[in-house]
């Protein structure tokens, strides 16, 4: 089975595989991409609700990739659902391919390459330069705000 992201819907990736999706991937999409995903819905396409605690369990896994911030709560439930379902992730987000990977998740992109290596963020701050492994509002130091920097 294969799990959709709302940008295959876009680009309108087909398989011959079982798909699914979650329900909170209809909001995201507009005019045709809308379209095909009713159409996919009435002809038997499985909407799949993640379990809160797999969920929880993907928001932990985000937050120590360095990815949670930059995945939105539909992208946390597709990962929970492909990871439920034992399924196969279709998107080309770049963050949800980083926390899938560190899940065991296989993942299938559709208009871009994947990911090469799954990474770690890390978080510098803005004014002393510090390195933190883990994302805050401000830095303790000197409170200035983070940006996520490749750990490469």
């Amino acid at each position: 089975m294969y799990v959709l992201d709302s940008s295959a819907f876009i680009n309108e990736y087909h398989t011959d595989e079982q798909i699914a999706t979650i329900p909170l991937v209809r909001e995201e999409l507009e005019d045709e991409a809308a379209y095909r995903f009713d159409a996919l819905e009435g002809s038997g396409m499985h909407l799949h609700i993640p379990e809160d605690n797999t969920v929880e369990r993907i928001e932990r896994a985000a937050s120590e990739t360095g990815d949670l911030a930059e995945l939105s709560a539909t992208d946390i439930r597709l990962i929970a659902a492909a990871f439920e379902l034992d399924s196969r992730l279709v998107t080309d987000d770049y963050a949800m391919q980083n926390v899938a990977e560190k899940l065991d998740v296989a993942v299938e992109v559709i208009a871009r390459e994947g990911i090469s290596e799954q990474r770690e963020w890390l978080f510098q701050c803005a004014g002393c330069g510090r390195e933190f492994d883990e994302n805050r509002d401000r830095c303790p130091i000197c409170g200035s705000s983070l940006s996520r920097k490749n750990p490469a």
